[in-house]
């Protein structure tokens, strides 16, 4: 039997509430207790990058990667937020989509994915 999603995603924080308000206020990540946070349906990639990547800081040993619908409104929201976003047009391609990283008040690096449109 195979499995058939990503049931959840945990990491350490230092302060656990804070930083999900924060992931509740700037990036729409609901939690209500133990109740799932409802997704849109869509593609979700799981891959393990080599040890020594310089994808995301080596200080880290993961990256979350949340899918959007609107890159561009949603950097907009962030910077009015004072969040800073890295873009490079070199991560953008027509198969792949676009890109931005973010990170959490923690330093935890977030990457922004806007699949190409269908």
């Amino acid at each position: 039997m195979a499995v058939t999603g990503i049931g959840g995603v945990f990491f350490r924080a230092e302060n656990p509430e804070a930083l999900l308000e924060w992931y509740r206020v700037r990036l729409g990540v609901v939690m209500e207790g133990y109740a799932p946070w409802a997704q849109a349906a869509g593609p979700t990639v799981f891959m393990p990058f080599a040890a020594d990547t310089g994808y995301w800081p080596a200080g880290k040993q993961w990256m979350m990667n949340f899918r959007v619908s609107d890159l561009d409104a949603l950097l907009a929201d962030l910077a009015k937020a004072g969040v800073t976003a890295e873009t490079n047009p070199d991560w953008d391609t027509p198969e792949t989509g676009r890109f931005a990283r973010i990170h959490d008040p923690e330093g935890n690096p977030i990457e922004l994915w806007e699949p190409p449109a269908e």
